[in-house]
């Protein structure tokens, strides 16, 4: 009899234990509001074996992963502050596998007024420097390209893997990483272009295409070491052009700095060019860098109107500093097909061209 009443015991023990587990749970829910989902399960946790595998989307978390990015205007992503990765050493291809079938759209902008006009083309001057454009572009360039097979110009890309995207479909995949080793589609082809429209004027020119970038961190120091050895190599060299692509946009939007000419669409691109009040760059002739950025970009909007966002003058140097004929210039980006970035590409070559010959 005692062992039976001894097992009854606990059984009825037994019973109020769970009893009251159950109660403290029901009182915990009740306390949940209903749209917290989360919570509730957190609850529920208690009493099951911990394998609650219900999905669900909080509205929290559906807001966040609609992106709440894409409410913000288009911001172009700071330069050399990518840590490394891995390169995809093929092209990207719209109408290839992806792992991802998310896409996201890419919209066609045309930047044109920002800071200062001054005649057809506009400038943002980021400085303290009190900017007087017309008096720049009378003054001389401070170097003369001579006519002959001498080399006096070099074309190199301290982002050398920056690429573009291959279709003008309206869209991209969330798998699309737009950087490239393959020389046959990166920023590389626009620096070719370039070149055939330097050498057609008979300005002699020679075009790096060294890998800067495998890791970001570093890339303009590894530039800069390459650039000294062609202005050793050439010192007749007076004009260096760093060619890169920008990015524009968020993780769920691009947007394609676009314009048109002579019924082709073409990659708008923006010319930097640097500013060194207190010698902090070791920059100390920055104002003749600033007089051929006018005049590429007066000539630019010129001949292909339209073609330029505002210039950028600002307080950095880019490795501006190894000569007074070096600018930075970003010809389309990551959202604009590498046909509209080559076409720039040819079209800034041009007008490059005549603002060397024909400096006035």
């Amino acid at each position: 009899m005692k062992k039976k009443l001894k097992k009854a015991g606990y059984s009825v023990l037994a019973f109020a234990l769970v009893f009251i587990a159950v109660f403290s749970v029901y009182k915990r829910v009740s306390f949940v509001s209903a749209g917290d989902k989360a919570a509730v399960m957190a609850a529920m946790l208690t009493v099951s074996k911990g394998n609650y595998n219900i999905k669900y989307n909080s509205k929290a978390a559906v807001k966040k992963s609609a992106g709440e990015k894409s409410k913000q205007k288009p911001k172009t992503a700071p330069r050399n502050t990518v840590k490394s990765s891995n390169f995809s050493q093929k092209y990207y291809n719209t109408f290839s596998p992806h792992n991802s079938k998310k896409q996201y759209p890419i919209y066609t902008k045309q930047y044109r007024a920002g800071g200062k006009k001054y005649e057809n083309f506009y400038v943002k001057n980021n400085t303290d420097y009190n900017l007087d454009i017309g008096a720049a572009l009378k003054k001389d360039l401070g170097f003369k390209i001579e006519k002959n097979k001498k080399v006096q110009v070099l074309i190199y890309h301290t982002h050398t893997s920056e690429s573009f995207i291959d279709c003008d479909v309206g869209y991209y995949y969330s798998d699309y990483y737009p950087r490239t080793k393959d020389t046959r589609y990166n920023i590389t082809q626009v620096g070719d272009e370039i070149e055939k429209q330097l050498k057609k004027a008979g300005i002699g020119v020679v075009h790096d295409k060294t890998s800067h970038d495998d890791s970001y961190t570093g890339s303009y120091s590894r530039s800069r070491i390459t650039v000294n050895k062609y202005l050793k190599k050439y010192p007749d060299i007076k004009v260096t052009l760093d060619i890169h692509r920008d990015s524009i946009g968020s993780d769920t939007y691009k947007v394609k700095p676009t314009f048109e000419y002579k019924g082709r669409k073409g990659a708008q691109i923006m010319i930097l060019t640097g500013y060194d009040s207190e010698d902090y760059f070791n920059f100390p002739k920055w104002n003749y860098n600033l007089r051929f950025a006018l005049k590429l970009q007066k000539m630019c909007e010129t001949k292909y109107s339209g073609m330029t966002r505002p210039l950028d003058f600002g307080n950095f140097a880019y490795n501006m500093n190894v000569n007074t004929g070096s600018l930075l210039i970003e010809v389309g980006a990551d959202g604009n097909t590498l046909e509209e970035a080559k076409y720039s590409g040819e079209l800034l070559g041009k007008a490059l061209s005549q603002v060397l010959q024909n400096p006035a």
